[in-house]
């Protein structure tokens, strides 16, 4: 999956927020004012992409002491494997606009079918269009809203949507060429955020097409509401879930709900695009949370909030767990060789030959090697040398995505069988929360990589030896 921001409206850091006109200069607004040059942009949010990774090539023997294993992972493990370049990144910033573009529901139409199109013709007015029959539709006009900032997600890369979503194949590939078929909605949501303390952020099913309209056709799910307006929700449906506790070293998964086109809260269909409606949860509201995640059909977003991430452990913290974890100088308990986790600057073109690996069942840690293979279940089964558990033997790998990490505790967990490393209560989070999948399962996935989480708790804890001296 693949997110791409436009550079008008949104980036990975305030700091990259340049209002056009103003030369090296970023731009906000004060509560009910203009921009004003010079000044840093207030931050409502990021929006961080779950992984999604593509594995390459099969485990290949070490010849003349070179390690060729595994063809690394090319994923959202802090940045695209290409580099964050562009509208294409992995993590994008929601800052406060130099002007309002914000919406409002305003005043509602009924009016014959036939006459939609015309009745839409006018570009610069905001509406949603209900098509309750071939002779009879709902048209509800929106007006400018002065103190909220609109935001567009979808897969359409037309101007008006401001992050771009692609999901992927099967394989973990992006999906390309006429006969990949996304799930994923050309104008899939909308965020609005209010431009005045405390900044909420809410979140709707549907953006606004080149047009500015939204049209719910015939079959799509739409009602009245009890106060005699519309709502409806789209065709595969925008779900979702906010943690329990918080998203800290005490939160626990939420219950997955779906989001509507007003913005209300339901209970989940019994199939993303089934016609009848889940039941209304009135006690939960549409606001986002830090650690809300949001599901497109195809793609996982993670909301965090400004105060959420600075509890986040930071890339200097995450360098210097590296660096202790290397300080103490693990060896492999059977070719006594020093252990080293890789620096994130070097790149996974592939694993180096100091590279830790794993047996994912039990969690012992060696240096590579090339027996114990057990082919017969897999090109990856081996047997580990120590507890004689057969299991997948995979790399090391540490997590970077630092808005992932529930706490900057050591690197102690690596999910399973991907071998991504983090602290252990980050690991326990993400293992025990399923992310959905397809048009009603749910799987578990590792954060960084997007890889179904296996075996019974999903991580493992690591077991390092230290030097024999």
């Amino acid at each position: 999956m693949v997110l791409e921001g436009n550079p008008e409206v949104g980036s990975p850091r305030t700091s990259d927020l340049q209002h056009r006109g103003n030369k090296g200069s970023c731009v906000l607004s004060s509560p009910g004012e203009d921009a004003r040059p010079g000044e840093e942009p207030i931050k409502y949010g990021e929006l961080i992409v779950l992984g999604c990774c593509e594995e390459g090539g099969e485990e290949t023997e070490a010849q003349r002491g070179e390690v060729t294993g595994p063809r690394a992972h090319s994923c959202y493990n802090g940045c695209l494997a290409s580099g964050d370049k562009g509208r294409r990144r992995s993590r994008l910033a929601l800052s406060r606009r130099p002007h309002a573009n914000g919406v409002k529901p305003d005043v509602m139409h009924h009016i014959s079918t036939p006459l939609v199109s015309k009745a839409l013709s006018n570009r610069g007015q905001h509406s949603i269009s209900y098509t309750l029959s071939r002779s009879h539709s709902v048209i509800v006009e929106y007006t400018h809203d002065s103190d909220t900032d609109m935001f567009q997600i979808g897969r359409s890369t037309e101007n008006m949507i401001d992050f771009v979503v692609t999901d992927t194949s099967p394989g973990g590939g992006a999906a390309e060429g006429p006969s990949a078929q996304s799930t994923i909605s050309r104008y899939a949501c909308r965020i609005l955020c209010d431009r005045r303390p405390p900044y909420t952020a809410r979140i709707y099913a549907a953006g606004f097409d080149a047009s500015s309209n939204i049209f719910l056709g015939e079959r799509a799910a739409k009602w009245r509401t009890p106060d005699g307006l519309m709502d409806g929700l789209t065709t595969n449906g925008v779900l979702v879930m906010h943690p329990a506790g918080g998203f800290s070293e005490d939160s626990a998964p939420g219950v997955w709900r779906e989001i509507s086109v007003c913005g209300n809260v339901y209970t989940l269909r019994d199939s993303r695009s089934a016609q009848q409606r889940g039941k209304l949860v009135e006690n939960e509201s549409n606001v986002l949370q830090d650690g809300s995640l949001i599901d497109l059909c195809g793609a996982t977003l993670l909301w965090r909030t400004p105060a959420g991430l600075l509890r986040a452990p930071t890339l200097k913290q995450l360098e210097a767990q590296r660096q202790e974890a290397n300080a103490a100088r693990p060896q492999c308990p059977v070719g006594l060789s020093t252990l080293a986790f890789p620096s994130p600057a070097r790149g996974r073109t592939a694993p180096d030959k100091q590279q830790p690996w794993v047996y994912v069942r039990c969690g012992h840690v060696h240096g590579y090697h090339g027996w114990g293979c057990r082919r017969e279940r897999g090109p990856q089964e081996r047997e580990c040398p120590l507890c004689r558990l057969v299991g997948p033997y995979v790399p090391l790998w540490l997590g970077q995505e630092a808005g992932l990490c529930l706490d900057p505790g050591p690197p102690s967990h690596a999910f399973a069988p991907c071998g991504h490393v983090c602290s252990e209560k980050t690991a326990r989070y993400w293992a025990q929360t399923p992310l959905p999948h397809g048009t009603h399962a749910f799987h578990a996935a590792c954060p960084f990589c997007g890889a179904w989480l296996t075996g019974e708790h999903g991580c493992v804890r690591l077991i390092f030896q230290g030097p024999l001296d």
